[in-house]
């Protein structure tokens, strides 16, 4: 990395200054779209990346604790070869921790989340299905897991509706489509929430239960028997549905689900 210019300013105090931290991050982002830095490969030091970059020390840590809040470097304290910033193959927990902060700030629309959660898993089972049409089958052990344990008849609200989010995480696991899978795993903490409020509001509670357990299971046989169209019609139906019976939402408007 070509050296820049220390700032008076910096050199002087080693304090982190917003731009300095984001130039840090800049370049570390330039280097990864060009293939300069690549899933396993090591960032250099602190002390050189200052130097190469002409920013504090302090700058560079900072950007490196916003890199690895956001699950795209690993860090590790101490000397040696495992020591330093790495740069990590997985940042689903990243995006999935930048979308719960925001749902829990109430930074998106309800009825949002909901459309957005519609045309997520209407083409995740799409897939499933396909794959089990063109390929014979797939992995559904997980989701299946999951269905039996909400038949329990001993089950609380706040725990049936945990297992629902997982079997609707589960879905998307079996999908392979990580991107999915991050985005899904960030609206959880909210699907379970707005569930618990559609549960304290539902007029007849064991009964919307015992309808939940039929949708899931309509879902998966519609999986099982490789029928895309089905699929994504059961599973949008039950999202919709859900939340229209237990908040009275009805279509999002404009909602391409």
């Amino acid at each position: 990395m070509p050296s820049i210019p220390v700032s008076q300013r910096e050199a002087t105090s080693g304090s982190a200054s917003p731009r300095a931290w984001r130039l840090v991050l800049e370049r570390i982002e330039t280097d990864l779209l060009e293939g300069r830095l690549g899933p396993g490969d090591r960032l250099p030091g602190e002390r050189d990346l200052a130097a190469n970059l002409g920013v504090g020390r302090s700058s560079v840590r900072e950007a490196l604790r916003v890199l690895e809040s956001m699950g795209l470097v690993r860090t590790a304290s101490g000397s040696g070869p495992s020591a330093g910033a790495m740069i990590v193959a997985t940042p689903q927990g990243g995006m999935a921790t930048l979308l719960r902060l925001q749902l829990a700030a109430q930074g998106f629309p309800f009825a949002d989340v909901v459309a957005t959660r519609a045309a997520l898993e209407t083409s995740v089972v799409e897939a499933l299905a396909l794959r089990v049409r063109d390929e014979g089958g797939v992995d559904l052990v997980e989701p299946e897991r999951l269905l039996a344990a909400m038949s329990a008849a001993d089950l609380d609200a706040d725990d049936f509706l945990a297992l629902d989010a997982r079997f609707h995480l589960s879905l998307a696991e079996a999908s392979g489509n990580v991107v999915v899978v991050a985005v899904m795993a960030g609206l959880r903490t909210a699907i379970e929430s707005y569930g618990r409020q559609g549960a304290h509001a539902a007029p007849d509670w064991p009964a919307l239960v015992e309808d939940l357990r039929r949708q899931h299971a309509a879902v998966l046989d519609a999986v099982r028997a490789g029928d895309p169209e089905l699929a994504r019609e059961r599973i949008r139906s039950h999202i919709i549905g859900f939340y229209a019976r237990t908040h009275r939402l009805g279509e999002p408007a404009g909602a391409d689900v």
